[in-house]
């Protein structure tokens, strides 16, 4: 556990996070941007990360806010693969749950 992004990144070999504030909780957006402000997945911070490492979001994401648009939009992000990772997960959960038993 840290409080600092350099320290938390520093030979990451995957740099992942989420939205600040998520759908239910509009009310508390405005200090949690102030609570996470030097938090944003950036070009620098993922300079710091293992050389080929990726960038992970579980979507939405928040451009500009917890990560830059030229990370989500980078090489290093592999978003869209992780979201249809998840998407056949859950369809593989669905499945398994309504088999009759």
């Amino acid at each position: 556990l840290t409080h600092s992004i350099e320290e938390a990144v520093e030979n990451a070999d995957v740099v992942e996070t989420d939205v600040w504030a998520s759908m239910g909780q509009e009310e508390e957006a405005d200090k949690r941007r102030r609570d996470f402000e030097g938090w944003q997945v950036t070009k620098r911070v993922m300079s710091l990360a293992r050389r080929g490492a990726i960038f992970m979001h579980c979507l939405p994401a928040h451009r500009g806010e917890e990560v830059a648009a030229d990370v989500i939009d980078s090489k290093q992000s592999v978003i869209f693969d992780e979201a249809e990772n998840r998407l056949h997960v859950q369809k593989a959960i669905l499945l398994t749950l309504m088999k009759k038993r």
